[in-house]
């Protein structure tokens, strides 16, 4: 591949990330981004003219004259089935934004389709690639604790509370009917799986805290791992933790084995803590504190074009991700059936 045209589909809150890291990866890459697509024709034209980028449309067809080589879908859920198909109509391979589709059956379908198509769907699921959870894989291949048994994370944004929750930023969330975990927890469930190997049995108890939004705000889940590892999820988005930034980590992690500890708080520093020991020492690590969660979209998009230009591995293919979907149906159907959820 010559150069990688690509084309952007949303304009909405978190899409500016994703335009400042194309924008960034064309200085280094030979990447040409070719069109903004959104159907606010005027919004498309102000992140255009933001980012220096030629072409605009109201609809992912109406860019097929442009031949774009890869369309990054940055759209919420309900729109996810027409783009991602739209997408693959025009000869593009996808990026497209989590949570993927609305149901497990709609991303099954996708799936298959792209697989038909002879195309490609990445999933942009970015927390894995924040550089403190990169870092603390590192560690634990090191066995810097011995063998795990016991993790939790905690997730407390504070972002959750009043009548204006989330509308300044991404006002879909309110109208979600299920929030927390579709649309949340599956970012933390990815983890515990690039971390810690697959997830066996889940247990669940959601609520909701804030009467305005539709779906659950909070919940406890608890997950028994192959590898006999107990990991704990304790979310609840109207409270938050001691950071600076109560977006950058969303909360705060304890990996617990046979030598020791480790915890990352709300500041993205770890610390680790030896066995039968009382003081914690940092491990200081390099990471850039800019943009979102440790500029893991860049990151993320990063690691995609490399794929391209370097044929180096790819994480998160659509194929691989329907097993955090799944996740996310078992722990709703434990939450409905008060029961203990096996997964095949």
């Amino acid at each position: 591949m010559n150069r990688l045209k690509v084309a952007c589909v949303g304009t909405g809150y978190f899409a500016q990330f994703h335009y400042q890291a194309w924008q960034r990866l064309s200085k280094v890459f030979p990447i040409d981004v070719v069109a903004v697509v959104n159907r606010n024709i005027d919004n498309a034209k102000r992140v255009a003219d933001e980012y220096g980028i030629a072409n605009v449309a109201s609809s992912i067809t109406d860019i097929a004259h442009l031949q774009p080589d890869l369309i990054d879908v940055i759209t919420p859920p309900v729109t996810h089935d027409t783009n991602v198909r739209q997408a693959i109509d025009l000869g593009a391979n996808v990026i497209c934004q989590k949570p993927f589709c609305e149901s497990l059956a709609q991303a099954e379908s996708l799936v298959e389709y792209a697989k038909q198509k002879d195309k490609s769907i990445i999933i942009h699921e970015n927390f894995r690639f924040m550089p403190w959870y990169r870092k603390l894989a590192e560690l634990l291949s090191k066995n810097l604790v011995g063998d795990v048994l016991n993790v939790s994370f905690k997730l407390r944004p504070g972002d959750g509370q009043g009548d204006d929750a989330y509308l300044a930023r991404q006002p879909y969330f309110q109208q979600m009917p299920k929030f927390l975990v579709h649309e949340t927890a599956i970012h933390i469930i990815d983890v515990f799986r690039f971390l810690f190997g697959e997830i066996t049995q889940v247990s669940a108890r959601l609520r909701k805290c804030n009467p305005v939004i539709q779906g659950e705000d909070s919940g406890v889940i608890h997950f028994d791992m192959a590898n006999n590892i107990s990991a704990l999820f304790d979310g609840n988005r109207c409270l938050d933790h001691a950071a600076t930034n109560h977006r950058r980590t969303m909360g705060e992690m304890w990996i617990e084995g046979t030598q020791g500890c480790l915890r990352l708080d709300g500041e993205a520093r770890i610390w680790h803590r030896a066995f039968n020991q009382i003081e914690e020492q940092q491990i200081v690590y390099p990471w850039q504190d800019q943009a979102f969660g440790g500029d893991c979209v860049f990151l993320t998009i990063e690691h995609i074009v490399k794929h391209y230009f370097q044929q180096t591995p790819l994480e998160n293919t659509a194929a691989e991700y329907l097993t955090n979907i799944k996740i996310v149906d078992a722990v709703y159907h434990s939450n409905e059936h008060k029961r203990v959820v096996t997964l095949s």
